[in-house]
């Protein structure tokens, strides 16, 4: 089993009901196995220029799963459950009805085209704050433990 880390966020629609249908599917996904479940947190939309009072605040939290599943494997689960539900990807960092980022994949860094961990989770308090608050000891591979990278985003 690979103990994995995910990312999840919304801004349009039934945001707190879409991510628990998320979840709901990830568990009962052949191979994954849902561990824990952090309290979704509500944070200000980050566009490419900054954060924006003009586009709907996100509900974001995280979700800790053991899988059995390579990383492009799950990733291609984590995309399907999103376009299950409306996802579009027309615009870099614009609004969503859901999204799931792969934050960490066990001890993987890289993997082929799939870049883990994710190149700007240890900037992201919406992150590393839910993470944190369901295992205190959390690293992210390459960056440290979660608690010093959360201080110095806050800092």
């Amino acid at each position: 089993m690979t103990r994995v880390v995910i990312a999840m966020g919304a801004n349009l629609g039934n945001r707190a009901e879409t991510i628990a249908a998320a979840i709901e599917r990830l568990g009962a996904t052949e191979g994954i196995h849902v561990v824990a479940v952090s309290d979704l947190v509500e944070t200000i939309a980050i566009r490419p220029d900054g954060p924006s009072d003009t586009h709907p605040n996100y509900l974001n939290g995280v979700a800790v799963v053991d899988t059995t599943l390579p990383a492009a494997d799950f990733l291609a689960v984590l995309h399907a459950i999103e376009d299950d539900h409306g996802r579009t990807r027309t615009e870099r960092w614009g609004d969503r009805t859901l999204d799931l980022d792969l934050i960490v994949f066990g001890d993987l860094i890289e993997d082929g085209n799939l870049v883990i961990p994710h190149p700007r989770a240890h900037e992201r308090s919406f992150v590393l704050g839910p993470w944190l608050s369901l295992d205190p000891d959390a690293s992210i591979p390459g960056r440290g433990p979660v608690s010093d990278l959360l201080a110095a985003v806050l800092a």
